[in-house]
C-alpha cells in the first residue's frame, strides 16, 4: 500500500508540473512575445482560465504526503522552510499580478504587474527545479529524520550541502529552459498572429537548449548520486519514462515545422511527464534521500502511515483525483479556441 501512495504522490506532482508548468512558461515569455497591451492581454487570456485550477495539483500532492508519508512532509516543510516561503510568495505574486494588472488603465501600472508576473514565473520555475535537484542529490538527515540546510555552502554538491550548489542550480536552470519551451508550445496553441509566431520561435530556441542540456544534467546526476541509476536496468517504468521523454522531444521538435501546434504541446508535455516518471522510478523507495548516509533516507518502508488507514483513504482519494482530472479537461474543451486580447482583464 505505501508503494501505491508513492505512485499517487509522483502522479500528482507530475500533473502539477505539466499543467502549471505551461503557466510558468507563458509567464516567463510574457514580456518577450507580447509587446503591446493587446498582445499582453492575449497571453493573460491564454492562461487566465487555467492557472488557479492547475495549482490544485500541488495541494493534492501535499495532501497525499500528509496522508501517506507525514514524516516526509514534516521533515521537508521544516528543512526547506525558507525556500517554501519564497515559493508561497511567488505563487501569491503571480495570482495578484494576473488579477490586478487591468484594474487601473495606466501603462505604468500594467507594466509593473506584467513584470511581476514574469519574474514570479521565472523564480518559481527555478525554485521548483532546484527543489527537485535537492531531492535527487539528497539532504543531511539526522538519525531522527530531520535536517536543516544553509542557502549555500561551497557550491560543490558535496557534504556539507546547501540548498544551492552547482548541481541543484543546473537542474533549476534546466527546469527553466524546459518550462519556457513548454510555455511557448502552449501559447502557440492558444494565441494567434505575432504572439503565436514569437512563441514558436522562442519555444524552439529553448527546446534546442533542452536537447543540449539533457545529457549534461544526466551526467551530473550520475556524478552527484552514483546510486541513482543503479536499478535503472531492472525497472521497466524507468525505461518507459525515458522512452516517453525521447518521443516527446522528437515530436516537439518536428511538429512546429508542419504547423501542428497541438502536437508540439503534447510533445513537451510527454517529455516532462517521462522525465518525472523515470526520476520517480529511479528514486523509489526513497522519498527524501539522505547524504552522506543513505541509510537515514525516508522511504516508503520507514516513513509510511499504517497500511489500514492508507487502504481506506483510497476510497475517497481516487474519486477526488478523477474529479480533479476532469476539471482541466473540461476547461480545455470550453476554451479550445484561440484567444483575443480583450477576453481576460480587457478593460
Amino acid at each position: 500500500m505505501p508503494d501505491v501512495w508513492y505512485g499517487i504522490v509522483a502522479l500528482t506532482l507530475t500533473l502539477f508540473v505539466v499543467l502549471d508548468g505551461y503557466d510558468f512558461g507563458a509567464g516567463m515569455l510574457h514580456l518577450a512575445v507580447a509587446r503591446t497591451d493587446d498582445e499582453r492581454r492575449s497571453v493573460i487570456a491564454a492562461v487566465g482560465p487555467f492557472w488557479d485550477g492547475n495549482e490544485v495539483w500541488l495541494l493534492a500532492a501535499g495532501g497525499a504526503l500528509f496522508m501517506a508519508f507525514p514524516r516526509v512532509l514534516a521533515s521537508g516543510l521544516s528543512g526547506f522552510y525558507f525556500a517554501i516561503m519564497l515559493v508561497v510568495w511567488c505563487l501569491i505574486g503571480r495570482g495578484v499580478a494576473l488579477e490586478l494588472r487591468s484594474h487601473v488603465a495606466d501603462p505604468l501600472w500594467r507594466a509593473f504587474w506584467d513584470t511581476g508576473f514574469s519574474i514570479a514565473s521565472l523564480l518559481l520555475a527555478l525554485f521548483f527545479g532546484t527543489a527537485l535537484g535537492n531531492v535527487i542529490r539528497g539532504v543531511p538527515l539526522d538519525p531522527d529524520g530531520w535536517f536543516s540546510l544553509a542557502l549555500f555552502t561551497d557550491f560543490s554538491a558535496r557534504p556539507p550541502v546547501g540548498i544551492l550548489d552547482r548541481y541543484t542550480l543546473l537542474v533549476g536552470v534546466f527546469a527553466v529552459a524546459v518550462l519556457i519551451a513548454h510555455g511557448g508550445a502552449f501559447l502557440a496553441v492558444r494565441t494567434s498572429g505575432a504572439v503565436r509566431d514569437r512563441s514558436r520561435v522562442l519555444g524552439m530556441r529553448a527546446w534546442l537548449t533542452v536537447a543540449v542540456a539533457w545529457p549534461l544534467v544526466t551526467w551530473a546526476t550520475a556524478v552527484v548520486h552514483p546510486g541513482f541509476f543503479a536499478a535503472f536496468a531492472t525497472r521497466p517504468l524507468a525505461w518507459a519514462g525515458v522512452g516517453l521523454a525521447l518521443a516527446g522531444m522528437l515530436v516537439a521538435f518536428f511538429a512546429p515545422r508542419t504547423g501542428r501546434d497541438g502536437l508540439a504541446f503534447a510533445g513537451t508535455s510527454a517529455f516532462i511527464a517521462g522525465l518525472l516518471v523515470a526520476t520517480a522510478a529511479c528514486l523509489h523507495p526513497a522519498l527524501l534521500a539522505a547524504v552522506p548516509d543513505p541509510a537515514r533516507s525516508l522511504t516508503t518502508r520507514n516513513a509510511a502511515a499504517p497500511s489500514g488507514p492508507l487502504a481506506g483513504a483510497l476510497a475517497w482519494y481516487i474519486p477526488g483525483l478523477l474529479l480533479a482530472a476532469a476539471y482541466p479537461l473540461l476547461l480545455a474543451r470550453i476554451h479550445r479556441a484561440r484567444v483575443r486580447g480583450d477576453e481576460y482583464g480587457g478593460h
